[in-house]
């Protein structure tokens, strides 16, 4: 899910190094939070206009998670 994520995430930026994606624990209800984290040059193109992109990113690995049986979800830092 991770790789998945930082993939995604490095097709859409200009500086892929600075790309970098942590893990929470599950919670009490096991939910996983994902963080992704970009350059602060390249955060409006991670998150789109009126954050399309962004929900876009989220849609996709949510349903990835849900193939796996796994509840998350992606906060953008």
């Amino acid at each position: 899910m991770e790789e998945l994520l930082k993939n995604i995430a490095k097709g859409l930026v200009d500086d892929p190094d600075a790309v970098s994606v942590t893990v929470d624990e599950p919670d009490e209800h096991g939910n996983i939070v994902y963080h992704l984290h970009v350059a602060e040059g390249d955060m409006g193109r991670v998150i789109g206009k009126q954050g399309r992109i962004a929900k876009a990113i989220r849609t996709v690995v949510k349903a990835r998670a849900t193939k796996d049986g796994v509840r998350v979800q992606v906060d953008i830092d």
